[in-house]
């Protein structure tokens, strides 16, 4: 009897890589294990499919696979091995090979094949050791692929500025974490842009990004896009939805402009973060989701908390880490590259070559209430009507975009009901009225501009 202590001995063989052998003959079985352990593997056993399934939860670095195994069919488990074990190698073992069936593996996937009987334990250990090295390589190859997505994704965030280089040592902070994060920023900032960075630079970034306007989406329907719902569960659904909290499962959720949620709906999505599971309308049971939440909002929900438009409980949820990104007006360092980038999106045929200073100056110069979307509007009207090879400061457009005084004028209450007020008259009046065009300067959803001139009783306006 052996004195070495039990759990060393499981540490230890639980260190070896280990190698699923799915066959339903005992012998052929047994020969194997013996040449592969040989090796220094630890084996896995699976006569029939059920079996494979159930063993591929232990994470096999290569699965020798019988091309008959029972009932089941060798191509198809391939292609279901690759989807819940992608990072394990498939070496098809096979006593009737043919080139058809050999190219059929190779492109359902598989590495090699080998013929039975196995008289040669060398090649066994060979093609195993080969199998290894290039399931290693394609880790080291996604790794550096993600690599490189991280860093083009805070590239794409620009940030010549202190403030922004603060927002982006922040998101390079949180490259690690997986806690959910309240984004709070005015309209047009990039809140959506953050977003995306704080997803591809985190252990998700393979994962879905699905973002969702909160204010775009119309009262009645929001709980369905959601959180799904079943055939049949109210008039017009034909056909069941996911839903958005499942297809951002092992992802992330970007929940844009979460102050404008109804009341009525942030108890249920409480219950969600809480549980981390959802319940479908019209459905009798929940469903387990994975997915982390990042959320943005242009208004102050603590001052929503307090005056109760907004859970506080739910607000302590979704602001675990909270990041401010800045309005343009105080990161003018990031309008000269704001403007190249812009620039360069410009249509092929446009005689546009670059802009001169005195007019770079005044983008520079100017409020942009609107922030960057209204700078990138800007430059695509300019660059529409531009008479020639530079743009002008006549070519801008420039009027008075000075920002609302932060100070209302007399005989105007001071508070955010009142400066929200004033901000949606200001912005009609410089659309003409125009409702659509006011909630793209706003950055809001069309819906949540007339919510907004319903509760101001300005529909009339």
């Amino acid at each position: 009897m052996s004195d070495e202590n039990p759990v060393a001995s499981r540490r230890r063989s639980s260190a070896r890589p280990r190698v699923l052998v799915a066959d339903d003959e005992p012998r052929l079985v047994r020969s194997l294990r013996r040449q592969v352990e040989g090796g220094g593997y630890e084996v896995l056993e699976a006569p029939d499919a059920a079996s494979v399934r159930k063993q591929l939860r232990r994470d096999p670095e290569v699965v020798l696979l019988d091309l008959k195994l029972g009932e089941a069919s060798g191509l198809e488990l391939i292609s279901e091995i690759r989807g819940s074990c992608p990072q394990a190698e498939i070496v098809v073992i096979t006593g009737h090979a043919s080139v058809d069936s050999v190219v059929a593996c190779m492109r359902a996937g598989a590495f090699d094949y080998l013929e039975k009987p196995f008289g040669d334990q060398h090649r066994v250990l060979q093609t195993l050791q080969r199998a290894r090295e290039f399931r290693g390589l394609r880790i080291r190859n996604r790794e550096l692929e993600g690599e490189l997505d991280r860093r083009a994704a805070l590239e794409g965030i620009i940030a010549r500025s202190q403030p922004m280089k603060r927002v982006v040592d922040m998101i390079r902070d949180l490259s690690s974490n997986e806690s959910n994060v309240l984004i709070q920023a005015e309209s047009g900032t990039g809140k959506e842009l953050t977003a995306r960075a704080l997803h591809s630079t985190s252990p998700r970034g393979d994962g879905p990004f699905v973002p969702v306007d909160c204010g775009a989406l119309p009262e009645g329907i929001i709980e369905s896009e959601l959180f799904g719902y079943e055939r049949g569960a109210f008039t017009g659904a034909v056909r069941a939805s996911e839903g958005l909290f499942r297809s951002a499962n092992g992802g992330t959720l970007f929940l844009d402009e979460i102050g404008e949620l109804p009341v009525s709906l942030q108890a249920r999505l409480l219950r969600v973060i809480q549980e981390r599971e959802v319940r479908p309308l019209g459905a009798t049971e929940s469903i387990p989701v994975d997915v982390r939440l990042i959320a943005a909002t242009n208004r102050d929900l603590a001052e929503e908390v307090r005056r109760g438009g907004f859970r506080s409980d739910l607000f302590y949820r979704l602001r675990v880490v909270s990041i401010e990104v800045p309005p343009l007006r105080e990161r003018p360092e990031d309008i000269p590259e704001l403007v190249k980038l812009f620039l360069s999106r410009a249509p092929k045929d446009s005689p546009v070559k670059g802009i001169e200073p005195d007019a770079l100056q005044a983008l520079v110069d100017n409020s942009w209430p609107g922030n960057i979307r209204e700078l990138e509007n800007c430059l695509e009207a300019a660059l529409a009507l531009a008479r020639g090879p530079w743009l002008l400061r006549a070519d801008l457009g420039l009027g008075d975009h000075s920002a609302p005084s932060a100070t209302p004028p007399e005989g105007i209450e001071l508070s955010l009901e009142a400066y929200e007020q004033r901000c949606l008259i200001d912005a009609l009046k410089r659309v003409d009225g125009d409702v659509k065009r006011a909630a793209q300067l706003l950055g809001i959803g069309r819906s949540t501009l007339y919510r907004k001139l319903v509760h101001h009783n300005l529909n009339d306006s």
